[in-house]
């Protein structure tokens, strides 16, 4: 990113900062590698927000936000990732992570239907949630490790790339 860029862009955070709700955060909304794309704040931040794209319960965007300023990884790109399960792709993803779940705890995975009633919700918790949040565990950690190894070969390829460039001119 170009300095001018990230100067305005630091001026906007500043200015946010005062007078909107990240005042919570204090100094720590302005660390650098919040903002930048590196190859640390990038991979780190594609391993986060694929990590909590999983996690089958509202709020994704405020863990994905505070683990990222703890972790010092790229705030926005970690918070956007999040948006991989969006109400379009949730139910294909989740239930994958049941099946996924399901085929690791050994349990023949049912036909699910769908009543609207507390005593359907009550009996299929027990049965459903297990398997869903295992599965849920191992898919968010599978595509983070995942994520975070192609993201800095990538960016390792990248940087090798542009040196034997510079070495041919």
């Amino acid at each position: 990113m170009k300095k001018k860029t990230l100067s305005i862009l630091l001026k906007n955070i500043i200015f946010l900062k005062q007078k909107s709700l990240l005042k919570i955060f204090g100094k720590i909304i302005l660390k650098p590698n919040l903002w930048y794309f590196n190859r640390h704040s990038t991979a780190g931040a594609f391993a986060i927000g694929l990590l909590v794209a999983f996690i089958p319960f509202p709020s994704q965007m405020i863990v994905s936000a505070g683990l990222a300023i703890l972790c010092s990884v790229n705030l926005p790109l970690a918070v956007a990732l999040v948006w991989i399960t969006n109400p379009i792709t949730m139910p294909f993803l989740f239930y994958f992570a049941y099946k996924v779940g399901a085929f690791i705890m050994n349990i023949p995975s049912k036909t699910f239907y769908f009543e609207f009633s507390w005593e359907f919700i009550l009996n299929q918790i027990n049965i459903i949630v297990p398997p869903l949040l295992l599965g849920c565990m191992i898919c968010g950690i599978f595509s983070a490790f995942t994520s975070y190894l192609i993201i800095t070969a990538c960016w390792r390829y990248s940087v090798i790339r542009n040196w034997n460039k510079r070495k041919l001119r």
